[in-house]
């Protein structure tokens, strides 16, 4: 199994317009982030996971040919915003794209794109089927996905674990019960914005709690801000066992 890190910084990505600040202005490639997302590769399929305004310039880096699904943690802009272009896997796959959401995603991605739910469509807009999920083990192609329920302040979000790997972003709030969900996942991916207390999102302290709960063999902190700090100096501060993401970053998961 191959995880790619399609984009690793918060909703504003980074460097941030019109900041000038050390990590905007960085020359390190790992100080270029694009909107929180990724790309899992499992027994010959690729599943994407969120979809957001920066979706075909990652789609395009990564060099994606084929996409199979889209699985949706919130419906936040930055990780709904950009769904309108897989009109291009429509056109070479010749299919609808699967997406899996639950009912208020589903709710907000109709509101975001009415144009492909009406009954009288212009011609060539996306074509989907939309799958619906709970709380419950779903399939995605014969594959097994295990929702992580998070909080996000007040809002309910999906982390997601797929054989050995967790992947949870946009979180500030994981109940003992859905923690149960992830010990054994070889690598876990987990949301650290800054240093700083945050109303929504984990600070790396308290991600690395929750590493430190879950015990994977490897941890990868995403969704940055720039208030983060230099990636290069920032990383020597990790444990031994945890890793700051950056774009494209490949991870390899034994099976």
């Amino acid at each position: 199994m191959k995880l790619t890190f399609l984009g690793t910084g918060t909703s504003q990505g980074v460097p941030i317009i019109a900041c000038r600040c050390e990590v905007c202005v960085s020359n390190d490639h790992r100080d270029k982030r694009l909107r929180t997302s990724a790309l899992v590769t499992v027994e010959n399929k690729v599943l994407a996971i969120d979809a957001g305004p920066d979706f075909r310039q990652q789609m395009l880096r990564a060099k994606v040919d084929v996409l199979d699904a889209i699985l949706f943690t919130h419906e936040h802009k930055d990780h709904v915003g950009g769904l309108d272009d897989i009109r291009a896997y429509n056109w070479v796959l010749k299919r609808p794209m699967d997406l899996y959401a639950d009912s208020r995603v589903q709710l907000a991605i109709m509101r975001e794109m009415p144009y492909v739910f009406v009954e009288k469509k212009y011609p060539g807009v996306p074509q989907v089927t939309m799958h619906l999920i709970d709380n419950e083990p779903f399939y995605v192609e014969g594959i097994k996905v295990i929702p992580i329920l998070a909080y996000h302040y007040k809002l309910p979000v999906f982390g997601f674990r797929i054989n050995d790997l967790t992947y949870i972003t946009d979180a500030n709030f994981i109940h003992e019960t859905e923690l149960e969900k992830i010990k054994g996942s070889k690598v876990l991916v987990i949301n650290a914005l800054r240093y700083e207390k945050h109303i929504s999102h984990f600070t790396v302290s308290e991600a690395l709690e929750i590493v430190e709960k879950v015990k994977p063999e490897r941890a990868y902190l995403t969704h940055f801000s720039h208030q983060l700090g230099i990636h290069a100096e920032v990383e020597k501060l990790m444990p031994e066992n945890v890793f700051l993401a950056y774009d494209e970053l490949v991870v390899e998961i034994d099976d």
